[in-house]
């Protein structure tokens, strides 16, 4: 079995110019994803997919594998991460690369730990098509969300039936964090939700997704935090 990590990392950013290679405790964001997968013992390549040349250099220089320039039109804005990492894949499968599984790690969500990438990487069966990571959502459609009706006025996304009036009567739902997917590799073309999906939970304090300067700033200090109480 061969698994390999995606790293999508594009060079614009709107809430964050330049994120992925801005220094964050002493290294270039993406460095810390870099890392994460080369320690992780159950992925056996990590690749980066981007249009940027100085994230290609960064992610080279801390031996990842950057195999080609990503193309404009998958380097927008709009572009999704499926087929970006669709994109890496194929263009491993037709250099050869044996690829059986595939985790993709944002490199904006480095308060993951190792062991996160290899329970969710230990979710992925064979009755498994997609293991997704999430955190208990403080907000719930079932509850307290809302949208506006038609004719102006608001109303719960999802009504319970009968008339829920508190959080424990409404079903537990999860906010997506944005930190790991898993697929394999021939289950990769059913995406998130075409298939059976299979969600790692993880602890709403390692599921920051950095994607504003108080975002950026709040990693900071969780990451400063950490290392304090490390070392006593």
């Amino acid at each position: 079995m061969t698994t390999i990590c995606t790293i999508c990392a594009r060079g614009g950013s709107v809430g964050v110019p330049r994120k992925n290679i801005r220094l964050l405790q002493g290294k270039p964001l993406i460095v810390h994803t870099i890392e994460q997968a080369q320690a992780c013992g159950m992925i056996d390549a990590v690749y980066v997919s981007t249009d940027d040349d100085e994230i290609a250099d960064v992610a080279r220089a801390h031996g990842a594998i950057v195999p080609f320039k990503r193309p404009a039109d998958l380097a927008t804005s709009s572009a999704g991460k499926l087929p970006v990492i669709r994109h890496l894949v194929d263009h491993l499968l037709a250099e050869g690369v044996p690829v059986t599984r595939i985790v993709d790690l944002d490199p904006t969500s480095p308060l993951r730990r190792v062991a996160d990438i290899e329970a969710a990487l230990a979710l992925l069966d064979a009755q498994t098509d997609a293991v997704i990571t999430a955190y208990p959502s403080d907000k719930n459609p079932y509850f307290n969300m809302v949208e506006r009706k038609p004719d102006g006025n608001v109303g719960l996304v999802k009504p319970l039936e009968g008339g829920g009036t508190s959080r424990q009567a409404a079903p537990q739902v999860f906010s997506m964090n944005a930190s790991i997917y898993v697929w394999h590799v021939d289950t990769l073309e059913k995406g998130l939700w075409n298939g059976r999906t299979r969600l790692y939970e993880m602890p709403r304090d390692r599921s920051i997704d950095i994607d504003s300067e108080i975002d950026f700033r709040l990693v900071d200090m969780l990451m400063t935090d950490a290392k304090e109480t490390a070392h006593g």
